[in-house]
């Protein structure tokens, strides 16, 4: 992070056990996010990673610590904070049955949108992510790739402040890939603060400006790319480097 930048989130000495585990999914992990970060989250399986995002995005409440967005406590302040907050889970959160458009009016309703400024919002989306020509379409026949950046769209009809993303170029084409990284930088550009989980490192390498690195619940690395691959000189990408700080044992 940037110490002359603005603090957007603080992660304060956060633990989350769940019922009948003995060991916690995050144990007193602390970091803090600068408005403006493409901050990358990254973990094995079962590191912890989904636990922090899931408390980050308020579906889940820690057992000790803090989450606060904008100095506001998130546990405590549930209605102001999921405004700043916009989640694109790694599960296609969609209905089949509807059109695109259609999904996206009924998610954007949910945050109380006007039906004006709501239809622009989503025309000037679906424009930028191609997929204007097939507004109309049910989400059923989308292909992987159009159905992630449908995805997309909806965590950001309400212009979140903080984007949480959870693995969003899992299962698509290149194509779709090239796009969304090219909207995502362009939307970190201009002034949204991301957090990204991905177990694809070249994107992860290639988009974020600050890391952090989670394994078995604690926080192990938190730094730039540049400063991860600085300290680890025999390492020759970001990947390398993951695999040397969480060992190379499955985590199945």
């Amino acid at each position: 992070m940037n110490k002359d930048s603005e603090t957007i989130l603080k992660f304060q000495s956060v633990t989350k056990f769940y019922k009948g585990k003995a060991e916690p999914a995050v144990d007193q992990v602390s970091f803090d996010i600068a408005k403006g970060d493409f901050f990358g989250l990254l973990g094995p399986n079962g590191a912890g990673k989904t636990t922090s995002i899931s408390i980050i995005s308020s579906l889940l409440k820690p057992c000790s610590g803090k989450c606060i967005i904008n100095n506001l406590d998130i546990a405590s302040n549930l209605k102001k904070t999921k405004f700043f907050i916009g989640v694109v889970p790694q599960d296609i959160a969609l209905y089949d049955s509807l059109t695109a458009k259609e999904n996206l009016l009924y998610f954007g309703s949910l945050y109380g949108l006007p039906t004006a400024k709501l239809k622009s919002k989503i025309n000037d989306l679906l424009t930028e992510l191609g997929l204007d020509h097939v507004q109309n379409k049910k989400i059923s026949t989308f292909s992987g790739g159009m159905k992630r950046r449908i995805n997309l769209i909806a965590g950001l009809l309400h212009s979140p402040s903080l984007l949480i993303l959870d693995e969003p170029m899992v299962g698509i084409d290149v194509q779709s890939k090239n796009v969304i990284r090219k909207f995502l930088k362009q939307l970190n550009d201009n002034g949204t603060t991301i957090i990204y989980t991905s177990h694809i490192m070249e994107d992860v390498q290639k988009l974020c400006n600050q890391i952090g690195i989670i394994d078995k619940g604690k926080l192990i690395a938190n730094s730039s790319p540049r400063d991860l691959l600085s300290a680890n000189p025999e390492c020759e990408n970001l990947e390398a480097v993951f695999l040397k700080l969480t060992g190379e044992k499955l985590r199945d």
